[in-house]
């Protein structure tokens, strides 16, 4: 990738989808360019722990929201060490950031981590593009002088795909670290990173959790070397269906029966761990918009969602598990996807969105509650 600093916002740019539309517009951020899988996101706030999620990955981001940028970028919203997308697509870039938290300009930041961007292409279109046709690879080119879109489609082509890709280990910690609980200290808890965002240690902390985070490498020896009262499997990018070492590692949680929680990808982990299939959407949930049902409760909540991957698990019947029977706890209402699971006979559940909320609503937090309760409850019982 080769990038420039200045004047990027008159230099024309290109977004190139691997089934040949081209859409036409101007550089924003880097000058360069970039290839990833083309999704879409329907939060109208909240870009800044977007581009941060780890997440996204290899992951080309297209806005909904027909203005970007209007807040700046500060340094405390941050989810992550660092922006993680691989491209980001706005319609109108907000010429100027105004809010007092502000340090910089998005496209400043963009620049300064050196991610290609495009401006002023009609996103409702590509929006529309992509839920008809699904997720695609794609790429965005800019500079004064670009090849012809036959070769241009040609490169994004030449590009993988998003299916069997590897990537946790590509954003997770390589050391751990410990998060400490806030106030007095009531459990403590080893979190897997697969691509964890830093909001939800923190919602740990704040009920007196003592959050050791670990590689996504870990062993089980190293995960039972801080004797955790439970074990929390995160977010990540990438194929479940590639990822062995996270399923053996919660197949042998699942083992000693210790409270086990998992976010997003490690919804699909418990899945698989579960022995359930996993597929990939056709074009995903990503947003803090979208509406999950809890079953066991009734509820209705509106959630934040970053999934192109989903567990294939049977929505009306209790099933039989190597480790107990399990149900389809919570599901999109939307378009019936599997977004949470539970185990009967045993302290394991997951969820396929993430409740910690950073950016969106605060409709799921109580299962950071629901984990505590588990905890105490297996407590109790072993006391």
């Amino acid at each position: 990738m080769t990038t420039s600093t200045r004047g990027a916002a008159k230099v024309p740019a290109v977004l190139v989808l691997e089934d040949g539309r081209v859409f036409r517009g101007r550089a924003y951020g880097a000058v360069g360019e970039t290839f990833g899988e083309a999704v879409f996101s329907t939060g109208m706030t909240g870009y800044q722990e977007t581009l941060t999620d780890p997440s996204y990955a290899h992951q080309i981001v297209v806005a909904t929201a027909p203005q970007i940028g209007n807040t700046g970028w500060n340094d405390e919203d941050d989810e992550s060490r660092r922006i993680w997308v691989s491209g980001y697509v706005v319609r109108d870039p907000a010429r100027v950031p105004s809010n007092w938290r502000a340090k910089r300009s998005l496209d400043d930041e963009l620049v300064a981590q050196d991610i290609v961007g495009i401006s002023g292409i009609d996103t409702r279109a590509l929006t529309r593009h992509l839920r008809e046709r699904g997720s695609m690879r794609s790429g965005i080119f800019s500079g004064e002088t670009l090849p012809a879109d036959a070769e241009l489609v040609s490169r994004v082509q030449a590009q993988p795909a998003m299916k069997g890709l590897s990537l946790y280990e590509e954003v997770a910690t390589k050391e751990a670290y410990v998060v400490p609980a806030v106030g007095e200290k009531k459990f403590t808890v080893v979190a897997v990173d697969l691509g964890i965002k830093g909001m939800t240690p923190h919602r740990m902390a704040e009920r007196g959790i003592e959050v050791h985070v670990v590689p996504a490498t870990a062993t089980e020896e190293e995960v039972y070397a801080a004797a955790p009262d439970g074990v929390f499997f995160s977010n990540g990018p990438g194929d479940p269906a590639s990822a062995e070492g996270p399923v053996a590692l919660m197949t042998a949680v699942l083992a000693r029966r210790t409270p086990l929680f998992g976010i997003c990808f490690g919804n699909q982990i418990l899945g698989r761990a579960l022995g359930f299939g996993t597929y990939k959407l056709k074009y995903g949930h990503r947003g803090i918009n979208q509406p999950v049902q809890d079953r066991t409760t009734g509820k209705v909540e509106v959630t934040a969602h970053n999934h192109g991957f989903a567990v294939d698990a049977p929505l009306d019947k209790v099933s039989e598990t190597p480790f107990g029977r399990a149900e389809v706890s919570h599901v999109c209402l939307n378009d019936q996807v599997v977004e949470g699971l539970q185990l009967l006979d045993q302290p394991a559940f997951s969820v396929q969105y993430h409740p910690e909320a950073a950016a969106g609503p605060h409709d799921a937090a109580y299962l950071f509650d629901r984990f505590v309760a588990l905890m105490a409850a297996e407590g109790a019982q072993r006391a």
